[in-house]
């Protein structure tokens, strides 16, 4: 379904965004702070609550629930033309739910309609290179920088005529919703970020990790040589498969569950983003100049002030160490943070129920 009786609008929307770029400062003292709470006894949560815990809110439903969320819509947004999912009624507290690399919307499958089922409205876009998302030029550079993602859900935010919603999201998604609650605050309401705070300062990214922790990330050294892009490319379907099972070690998946999320790759655009992303965290690759004072502000490590829950999943070789101990300092605002025993790094997708709890949960914070 296309929208395009709102296309008309889309020169204004772009001024009116880019206008906001040019409003932040570097400083980063001017976000408000909300007073702090400690992190409850939730951050042990169990196995149990992980698959499914009844909730006296939300309906029951395990993982691979549902398989779809029937037809997507399309509307123009900023420099893309952005494919979604949309669940719940109209004039629910919107929700915008996040994927990360290497998913699709299909990660939030058993989340959304649960979310929808207790009055949200939920919306959950194809990021820049996936699904059905589209550039609208073909001249447009083929951006991953951190801040240009985080500027297309704004830009969507503005087309669908939303001030404000909680975002929730993992992986790129994660990182997308941090910079949105540091940049553009008034647009969030509260935050759900797998792997706590991921906004990346790319001067700190050149520090070497033990060879452990540099081991989960190979893939990235990989795509920074011209055999990885080629790789990438010519393997994506078993490439993605293989990050999968590596990073989810207990999530069983079918192949008819993965081959609904691997449509996505075949996105035209999806290894020169991919690509593009991981080559611009290494210093590698440029961004575009445009955004500079954004990610000059992104790389002082702003506080994030809104309320907010943290999750990690047990499994997931990203997860730093501590029950989240690393990151608390970068939150400020009521806050929580939950472990869930037994899941991997797609959280949203192996424990829908736990993850669509956090939404309703860091509402009422």
């Amino acid at each position: 379904m296309t929208h395009t009786h709102r296309s008309r609008k889309v020169n204004a929307i772009d001024r009116r965004t880019f206008s906001r770029i040019l409003s932040i400062g570097t400083a980063g003292a001017s976000l408000p702070a909300l007073p702090v709470t400690s992190a409850s006894a939730s951050s042990s949560a169990s196995a149990s609550a992980a698959d499914g815990e009844k909730s006296a809110i939300l309906p029951e439903a395990q993982a691979g629930t549902h398989s779809s969320f029937g037809p997507l819509k399309q509307i123009h947004a900023g420099e893309l033309n952005i494919g979604y999912a949309e669940a719940g009624p109209a004039h629910g507290p919107p929700v915008v739910l996040l994927h990360g690399w290497p998913y699709d919307i299909h990660s939030y499958v058993d989340v959304a309609p649960r979310l929808a089922a207790a009055g949200h409205r939920v919306i959950v876009p194809y990021l820049r290179g996936h699904g059905t998302t589209r550039f609208r030029s073909d001249k447009t550079f083929r951006n991953a920088q951190q801040s240009v993602i985080a500027l297309d859900i704004i830009a969507l935010m503005d087309a669908l005529k939303i001030e404000k919603a909680i975002l929730a999201g993992f992986d790129w998604g994660a990182r997308t919703a941090d910079i949105i609650a540091v940049l553009w605050p008034e647009r969030c309401k509260a935050l759900v970020s797998v792997s706590g705070y991921l906004i990346t300062n790319r001067e700190t990214q050149k520090a070497p990790l033990p060879p452990k922790a540099e081991w989960a990330w190979w893939y990235q050294y990989y795509f920074a040589t011209e055999r990885g892009r080629l790789g990438l490319a010519k393997y994506k379907h078993d490439f993605a498969k293989l990050i999968w099972k590596n990073v989810s070690p207990t999530w069983h998946f079918s192949d008819a569950t993965f081959d609904r999320t691997a449509t996505a790759f075949d996105n035209p655009d999806w290894v020169p983003i991919v690509i593009h992303n991981y080559r611009w965290r290494l210093s590698l690759a440029k961004g575009d100049p445009r955004f500079d004072r954004l990610e000059k502000r992104l790389a002082q490590s702003p506080a994030i002030s809104q309320p907010t829950i943290t999750l990690d999943g047990e499994l997931d070789p990203f997860t730093p160490p501590g029950n989240g101990a690393s990151y608390r300092d970068h939150f400020t605002g009521a806050y929580d943070h939950r472990t869930l025993k037994g899941i991997g790094h797609n959280l949203p997708q192996e424990a829908p129920a736990a993850f669509a709890k956090a939404v309703v949960d860091v509402n009422a914070l």
